[in-house]
């Protein structure tokens, strides 16, 4: 018989990518929600900031680790460290991620190795540690951060879309492959989102400028994800517009190129 999750109250939820942006406002919102946090990052200083503002929230012990999620052997120690602590996590988000915004012909390898090392090889490697656990208890959910560049790529993010678009076919076929095993696989396919994200991908500041209108509120859409844990919601996409040309794109791909390489083509 399959088991639901139910409630998130006491409920344990690790977040990959929990230092800042959509990651630590997760974190929040599942404190928030009663749960239990374990947050992962490579900045312990921000990690502890956090766990303590989550334990306000839930009145509960929140746990951190710092963790390079392309390290997997740094990986390995670290669920290990969890499996000799008797932790069962009932919700993963895989959050950790990041993106260059640049020409294919001038971008190094070493940032294109790096970016499917984290974005997409390390997410993989966490996933099948911890799906494994979660199905032996028969009960689990899988929340996959990727992108609406999964669904739509435009100019000077080749390296980044093809990452997010790794991501959503690798979660729509695990969706599949966990449903009989009780374990919920969610993707998130969000938008520009005002998170330092930015920062590394777009140093000038020019791209979330001109898409000030389209950028997503961290909060608001942490707020959906964490609605969403222990349910079997299939996708969250936003905003509604970049939903609707990831759409036309697949309906009519003339079009979507012409969407593309034009009105979504900001950086």
């Amino acid at each position: 018989m399959t088991k639901r999750i139910g409630n998130l109250a006491g409920k344990t939820v690790l977040i990959t990518g929990a230092s800042s942006g959509l990651g630590e406002q997760i974190a929040y919102e599942a404190s928030k929600a009663g749960a239990r946090v374990v947050l992962c990052a490579r900045r312990i200083d921000k990690l502890i900031e956090i766990a303590g503002i989550c334990e306000e929230y839930s009145q509960l012990e929140a746990y951190f680790f710092t963790l390079d999620i392309s390290d997997f052997d740094d990986v390995e120690s670290k669920f290990k460290a969890l499996k000799a602590e008797n932790f069962d996590i009932d919700v993963l988000v895989n959050c950790a991620g990041f993106g260059l915004f640049e020409p294919f012909l001038e971008t190094k390898f070493s940032d294109t190795k790096q970016m499917f090392l984290v974005n997409v090889l390390g997410l993989m490697y966490i996933t099948q540690k911890i799906g494994i656990q979660m199905a032996e208890r028969g009960c689990g959910h899988i929340i996959n951060v990727a992108s609406q560049a999964g669904k739509m790529a435009t100019p000077k993010s080749s390296i980044y879309a093809a990452t997010k678009f790794a991501v959503i076919g690798f979660s729509n076929s695990l969706r599949l492959e966990m449903k009989p095993l009780g374990i919920s696989v969610t993707t998130v396919n969000p938008g520009p989102i005002k998170t330092p994200f930015f920062d590394l991908a777009d140093p000038s500041g020019t791209y979330l400028k001109s898409i000030d209108k389209l950028a997503l509120d961290p909060q608001k859409l942490a707020k959906k994800i964490v609605k969403a844990m222990g349910t079997n919601k299939r996708e969250i996409n936003s905003p509604y517009l970049m939903e609707i040309g990831s759409k036309s794109y697949q309906l009519f791909p003339h079009i979507g190129d012409f969407l593309a390489g034009t009105i979504f083509n900001k950086k």
